[in-house]
């Protein structure tokens, strides 16, 4: 099946955070403190074990969702990644962190790949094919968007 380049439709931002790696740290791993800084991920909280967790977004258009996330990094204080997971076996995304500690700054290299699992974006290409270059770069574009607004808003929070 044509997923129209979808799955490995990948973007990330690179932002230098004036807080030192451990504080920065804190923040990517603070699951539950998400709501407070993403412009789509409204609630997230750990399960048990804590190498799992859950999370509700709700996008421009109205649109939610819920999702379960399985821990695929942790490499403190440097690595922060999972798997995301929507009623599926097969994970429809995945997100990663990487820290870089400059001293009193951190870079922050953060990234997200679009997997082989269902979603909204590969439900917009398959019944807009015509448009799926256009639908998947819009919506890459957005998610870098957030990942700055997410990192700025953690930023002045932590």
């Amino acid at each position: 099946m044509n997923d129209y380049g979808v799955t490995g439709a990948t973007t990330g931002v690179e932002v230098l955070m004036q807080l030192p790696a451990s504080t920065v740290w804190a923040g990517v791993t603070a699951i539950e403190r998400y709501g407070e800084w993403s412009p789509e991920c409204y609630y997230g909280a750990w399960l048990e074990p804590r190498t799992r967790f859950e999370a509700r977004n709700r996008f421009a258009n109205g649109f939610e969702t819920y999702v379960t996330c399985e821990i695929t990094a942790y490499d403190e204080p440097t690595r922060f990644g999972w798997d995301v997971y929507g009623g599926e076996e097969i994970p429809l995304a995945n997100w990663t962190y990487e820290l870089e500690d400059r001293g009193d700054a951190t870079l922050v290299r953060q990234t997200f790949t679009h997997c082989a699992g269902d979603s909204g974006l590969r439900m917009g290409v398959v019944k807009y094919p015509d448009r799926a270059a256009e639908i998947i770069q819009g919506r890459l574009d957005e998610l870098a968007a957030n990942m700055r607004k997410t990192l700025a808003a953690m930023e002045s929070a932590l």
